[in-house]
């Protein structure tokens, strides 16, 4: 373990209450505004991003960073879908987001492919593991260099203000001010149909062998459509509740499936940089591992629609009971 990844005593990081939020987050349910579940939902995940703050912070565990990054991502997909019923500050907030998640995004690579690479080289003959080895720590130098980027963007002025006005949008106003046309609960569940609609419209564009790029978007649309179910999902009565943890489940299989497809991308492109280093034997590991990916990718592909059709039958059955 590096200085870098050995945890500190004492990170500081900010707390719910320093944010305005209650000792508990706040809940809501079918007969609820929409506007509530909103910022029930935002309340819930600036407490898990606040959570994993300081295990991001030491390094101790790169799942601390992973589970960060997640929780940033379903209140970007929040804002995107529905944060208009929280005020015009949703959007501000949301570019905000954005921000974070580009430094994250960053860090998380780079923690999938070197994990990855390490249980791939370990299966190699002992007289390669001391260029695999290298091989590994070029990567986490690069890693080491975007993880310093991400502490000084968290210890930043710019960060602080970010979770305050999270903290404003996810705050319960006393009384909420009147809309000509109100949205209820059950917008909630009916709103599905567009993201379903639209990760459905992108896959039916798709040739037989889609671009990597293509099944890249794919994985994204895929992942608004979980996100937005799981706001939803407290919308819904039991019933639909039931369908719509099955549309989750899903989309969970189809990110998982087209994340597979894009880490083995990632990295087989990542080999190919290393295939032009003046180390011979460096060369030849990344050689190996790329002819790993390469049959990881095509694996992937064989099964992708397989899973997608899973997504669209429970997609189907939500808005059919509509």
């Amino acid at each position: 373990m590096t200085a870098e990844t050995l945890p500190r005593k004492n990170v500081p990081s900010t707390t719910p209450a320093a944010l305005g939020l209650g000792d508990r987050p706040a809940k809501a349910g079918p007969g609820d505004p929409a506007a509530t579940h909103v910022r029930v939902k935002l309340d819930v995940e600036i407490r898990a991003l606040l959570a994993h703050e300081p295990g991001t912070k030491s390094g101790a565990d790169p799942e601390d960073l992973h589970q960060m990054r997640v929780a940033l991502r379903r209140m970007r997909s929040v804002l995107k879908l529905s944060g208009r019923l929280v005020g015009p500050d949703a959007e501000p907030v949301r570019a905000e987001l954005g921000w974070l998640g580009q430094s994250l995004g960053e860090v998380r690579d780079y923690d999938v492919l070197i994990g990855h690479l390490r249980e791939v080289v370990a299966e190699f003959e002992v007289r390669d593991q001391p260029a695999a080895r290298r091989l590994v720590s070029k990567f986490v130098t690069e890693r080491g260099v975007a993880k310093r980027r991400l502490t000084r963007a968290l210890a930043s002025p710019r960060y602080a203000s970010m979770l305050q006005n999270i903290g404003r949008l996810a705050r319960q106003p006393a009384t909420e001010e009147a809309d000509e046309s109100p949205q209820t609960s059950a917008d909630l569940v009916a709103g599905l149909a567009k993201p379903h609609r639209k990760l459905s419209k992108a896959v039916k564009a798709l040739p037989a062998d889609p671009p990597d790029d293509d099944l890249h978007a794919l994985r994204i649309y895929g992942k608004k459509l979980r996100y937005a179910a799981e706001m939803a999902k407290p919308a819904a009565k039991k019933k639909q509740a039931e369908r719509i943890q099955r549309l989750i489940k899903a989309t969970k299989d189809f990110q998982t499936v087209l994340g597979d497809h894009q880490d083995a991308c990632v990295a087989a492109d990542r080999m190919r940089g290393a295939l032009d280093s003046t180390d011979t034997e460096l060369a030849f590991i990344a050689g190996r591992i790329a002819e790993k990916e390469l049959l990881r990718r095509a694996e992937v592909r064989a099964v992708w629609r397989d899973v997608w059709a899973e997504v669209d039958k429970a997609a189907q059955a939500v808005s059919a009971r509509m």
